[in-house]
């Protein structure tokens, strides 16, 4: 039976997922959390580190992680513009809390420098990670930003991302590269049915109507 454990790293959730013997990581935090997560996966074999985006804030400690693991970095090949810099996919809100998180992410994405890394697995909807040990699959969850993925755990568990958020409130994302594409994602993930909905900021919930 597949556990997922949340690695609350300041605001931002990492996640390992495992089975048995073998464990992908979900994200990888910021470069202040980096012993954090390193000690978190010290009790799995981490077989795969995916990336939901590549923010800094879900991305910063990939390549370090990586190279200490001696894991792969697994993304869809949509995100690869923002390694370089997070400012390479324009963002908007339209609401006020939206506008207050988004105004703080640019200032974060003008600071913040990832440590350069090349992925060794592109991601698409709807591929099976099983070959990594554990039983989940890929879901396409595009508009957050280009390439924003979710994992789908044994059709239990979601871990969206920052494709939906519960940072003040359980929403559809608060911040976005595409809104139409942002909506329909949140409508694919209220269409998947009975999970329990992960969030890259905030504790989980049930599935629900994201949209009404």
């Amino acid at each position: 039976m597949s556990v997922v454990q949340r690695v609350k790293c300041g605001n931002v959730n990492v996640y390992i997922v495992s089975e048995g013997g073998s464990a992908i990581l979900v994200d990888t935090g910021t470069k202040e959390h980096l012993d954090t997560v390193l000690k978190a996966c010290r009790s799995y074999n981490v077989r795969l580190i995916v990336l939901t985006h590549a923010h800094y804030d879900h991305a910063e400690n990939a390549a370090e992680l990586s190279e200490r693991l001696k894991a792969p970095i697994a993304m869809h090949k949509g995100d690869v513009d923002l390694i370089g810099s997070n400012n390479n996919q324009s963002m908007s809100a339209r609401t006020i809390p939206g506008k207050f998180i988004l105004a703080v992410s640019l200032m974060g994405f003008s600071a913040r420098k990832m440590k350069m890394f090349t992925p060794s697995v592109f991601l698409e909807d709807g591929d099976d990670l099983a070959g990594y040990g554990v039983p989940a699959k890929v879901v396409g969850l595009p508009g957050h930003t280009k390439g924003s993925i979710g994992i789908d755990v044994g059709g239990k568990d979601l871990l969206v991302g920052d494709a939906l958020m519960n940072i003040f409130y359980p929403t559809v994302s608060m911040l976005y590269n595409d809104e139409k594409a942002m909506l329909d994602s949140a409508g694919k993930i209220t269409g998947l049915g009975a999970r329990i909905i992960h969030f890259g900021h905030g504790r989980p919930v049930k599935n629900r109507v994201w949209l009404k």
